[in-house]
């Protein structure tokens, strides 16, 4: 759970000096959701920073109201996309929120801030001793070692050394540390241990892991749920109707925000989807994929599985052949001759590998329930291409230049052809199965106890008192800024 009380005076006394004499002040989950809230001299001082510049007044860019800008942009609405029939093949609304426009190009800054945030506020965590450490399968890790950097304290990032280039070099920029494990996006469990060996190692450091945080499930449900109902509330007409979430688990933190909008809309469905090549909660499965920034062969601890509906498997080649489609000159005409608008195709670097995972994801179950045009569908891009400008290079030298037949290939069997294989509605033991497989990696692995994983799924408190309190945090946060001065002197 998340622990919010004070836990050392001398340590909170000490993040708070530091604070102090770096110019932090922290923003608030509220003004995350609504950055309407933001005091205007903070606005103010954005207006010469740069998006992913190193500065502490960038905390206050984390959310999904951006201008969308690489330089001294305020707010807007939600940053989104909807994607044409022309693209998608099916009537319904597929809609897609876009952290393009987060520090670092990613919305995980913001789970990480999540999980950073609680520890810091309560004296769990000090800053002027203590590395932060952030496990991950690539965007997590860069999102809290930037975190780290703009509230002033060390940090070591972990992922997988197969994970893209572009991420290394970024990370040797930010991070104090990184640290490469074997495999690639499926091998969770081999950063798993590399926490494990940094506990013993005896240096003094704290874990911040994104499949066990709390703080990022909580993130997710509030400042995510919170822009996806904003947006809804802004393009649904009298007759739509919202459906549901679909989006690949990853951590299953961004899946919290299904959680919200299913409190706002009961019949909503919540679909988590997978590499179809390492199928766990499909099929007990396992496998390496190229999906990158999802992690497999485990259930997060932080997924509430009671909650969702459906899973689904997503064929890599899939996410990797429509990256050549949406980012190669002869995909791109191809596209526009096919009735897209130059417009939107020049939009469709806003989508990463694992965003094109997540429009396929919102297809599939478009089709499955044989939605209409007055039903909308809402999924996430995590990343863009920004990332991923290797991979497309990789794949030229591989398998020679992406041409108009390639394209034409791609986009009737990725994108017409898309179909409804792969695909469980879960049942009561449906859920419990999957939920069931938390134990072998929590429980026997990673040390939580019988009584918790037992209570995730018995007891519904456990999920809800997660939820109500982000008031609570924000009290804290408040507190914490005020005890810095630094607002009072804005």
């Amino acid at each position: 759970m998340i622990d919010l009380t004070i836990h050392d005076e001398g340590v909170l006394e000490r993040a708070v000096q530091r604070a102090r004499e770096r110019n932090i002040i922290i923003p608030t989950f509220k003004q995350m959701k609504n950055p309407d809230l933001i005091p205007a001299a903070i606005k103010n001082k954005l207006s010469d920073v740069g998006l992913w510049d190193l500065n502490p007044v960038n905390l206050f860019r984390i959310n999904w109201h951006n201008q969308p800008v690489a330089h001294g942009g305020g707010y807007g609405g939600v940053n989104y996309l909807e994607f044409p029939k022309e693209l998608t093949g099916i009537d319904a609304r597929i809609v897609m929120i876009v952290g393009k426009w987060f520090p670092t190009g990613a919305h995980k800054v913001g789970a990480a801030f999540g999980c950073l945030a609680p520890r810091l506020v309560t004296g769990q965590f000090d800053p002027t001793s203590q590395k932060a450490v952030w496990p991950s399968t690539g965007n997590y890790c860069r999102g809290g070692a930037y975190d780290s950097n703009l509230l002033g304290c060390e940090s070591i990032a972990i992922l997988p050394e197969g994970m893209s280039q572009e991420r290394f070099e970024w990370l040797e920029k930010v991070a104090g540390e990184t640290i490469k494990t074997p495999g690639s996006e499926s091998n969770v469990k081999e950063i798993f241990d590399k926490c494990w060996e940094l506990r013993q190692s005896g240096q003094a450091l704290s874990i911040f892991n994104q499949f066990e945080e709390f703080g990022n499930y909580m993130w997710h449900y509030e400042v995510t749920g919170g822009a996806m109902m904003e947006l809804l509330q802004q393009i649904m007409g009298p007759n739509d109707n919202y459906r549901g979430m679909a989006v690949t688990t990853g951590s299953a933190g961004t899946i919290a925000a299904g959680d919200y909008l299913k409190e706002q809309f009961p019949y909503s469905k919540i679909v988590a989807s997978e590499a179809l090549q390492c199928p766990t909660l499909l099929d007990n499965g396992f496998g390496a994929h190229r999906i990158e920034g999802i992690g497999d062969k485990h259930v997060p601890w932080v997924h509430n599985v009671k909650n969702t509906d459906m899973v689904m498997g997503i064929d890599d080649a899939a996410s990797i052949s429509l990256i050549r489609l949406f980012n190669e000159p002869a995909g791109q005409a191809y596209l526009v001759d096919q009735g897209v608008s130059a417009d939107f195709v020049a939009q469709l670097d806003l989508l990463g590998i694992s965003g094109t995972a997540n429009m396929l994801s919102a297809i599939k179950f478009a089709k499955y329930y044989e939605l209409g045009a007055n039903d909308v569908v809402l999924t996430v891009a995590t990343d863009s291409m920004e990332m991923y400008q290797s991979r497309l290079r990789e794949l030229n030298d591989q398998h020679g230049e992406f041409t108009t037949l390639d394209a034409a290939g791609s986009y009737h069997r990725y994108l017409l052809g898309t179909g409804i294989d792969y695909i469980q509605e879960l049942s009561y033991q449906d859920r419990k199965r999957i939920h069931n497989l938390k134990y072998y990696t929590w429980v026997e692995q990673q040390g939580k106890s019988y009584e918790e994983i037992q209570a995730q799924w018995y007891d519904d408190s456990y999920w809800t008192g997660i939820r109500g309190r982000a008031d609570e945090l924000d009290s804290l946060i408040d507190s914490f800024n005020e005890r810095t001065g630094l607002l009072a002197n804005l």
